[in-house]
């Protein structure tokens, strides 16, 4: 009988995909959830993926029927900003029905603990450096939804003490990103030497390389001390748009970049970076890998699948 710790892994995207590596190589026996059959080249040796959609009851059920895990970690969901007219409210059911869903269909039995990922977005206008004492001010039905499962899990950790750690990563990147992300897109411009359009880039931003991120989950997956907190995870640097366009530019050497090109996002907070003494004091987590370094890494992963 296997002496493998089970981790489950909700959502199979950047972040997901980074941890399931990791996991394999710390020794978990790892499933992943994904809403989509996963293709060849895009699965992990050692991996089990399992399909379903967790914001239908029946599918999740069925999925992870008659399993038992030691672990969870919710990366479930996917980023969208959309109004709730222009269809907000699915993108709300994914991420807060998804995560209530993964409550009851997960056997509490084993639990050891459940990692939900949050959004540094739960924290809307707040003012710079956002801390996890401030009340979240969501300005989108995605920011709504991470805000309403951050509240929903700390009430069942009061009641019920149910093992949830919440992090709230800010803005991660590193390789085998989304290419419509930020990062991804800039990289690509430059590499391919293209005009680009971007907006005048005085916002400040907190950008963690994806490594830290995975290396913070880890850590939490035994922090008793932790379950019931919010804990941001972040580089806690700020750093304007501008420059990190400007440091991409300057390491692959082509690009360009028309600052000004794009209007800032309506209620656009221009400064979002964050306090992370919480995840210092509590979690004795820190990043390890400079904006400098995390964009080499990142560029070089480009470079290498062009």
């Amino acid at each position: 009988m296997s002496t493998r710790e089970k981790l489950l892994i909700i959502g199979g995207g950047f972040i997901g995909s980074h941890v399931a590596k990791e996991a394999v190589v710390r020794n978990f026996e790892v499933s992943v959830v994904s809403l989509n059959e996963k293709s060849l080249n895009q699965k992990i040796n050692d991996v089990k993926y399992l399909v379903a959609n967790i914001s239908e009851l029946s599918e999740l059920s069925t999925a992870i029927k008659g399993k038992l895990f030691d672990y969870v970690i919710n990366l479930g969901g996917y980023i969208d900003h959309l109004n709730y007219s222009q269809g907000g409210d699915k993108v709300f059911d994914v991420h807060f029905e998804g995560a209530k869903n993964i409550v009851k269909c997960v056997n509490h039995r084993n639990l050891k603990s459940f990692i939900q990922i949050g959004s540094s977005d739960e924290y809307g206008n707040n003012t710079a450096p956002q801390n996890e004492y401030q009340r979240e001010l969501p300005i989108s039905p995605y920011s709504l939804a991470k805000v309403s499962a951050t509240h929903f899990f700390q009430m069942l950790y009061r009641t019920e003490k149910f093992p949830v750690i919440i992090l709230r990563p800010f803005l991660v990147y590193g390789a085998y990103q989304d290419k419509s992300r930020f990062i991804p897109q800039i990289i690509q411009g430059c590499l391919d030497n293209k005009v680009f359009p971007v907006s005048e880039g005085k916002q400040l931003r907190d950008f963690c390389f994806i490594n830290d991120i995975v290396e913070a989950i880890f850590i939490s997956l035994n922090c008793r001390k932790a379950f019931g907190e919010i804990i941001n995870i972040a580089s806690g640097i700020p750093v304007d748009i501008r420059s990190v366009v400007e440091e991409i530019q300057g390491i692959v050497g082509l690009g360009k970049p028309k600052f000004g090109s794009i209007p800032y996002r309506d209620g656009e907070n221009m400064e979002l970076y964050a306090d992370i003494s919480k995840a210092k004091n509590i979690l004795n987590w820190a990043p390890k890998i400079g904006l400098n370094e995390g964009l080499r890494r990142t560029i070089k992963s480009f470079q290498e699948v062009q």
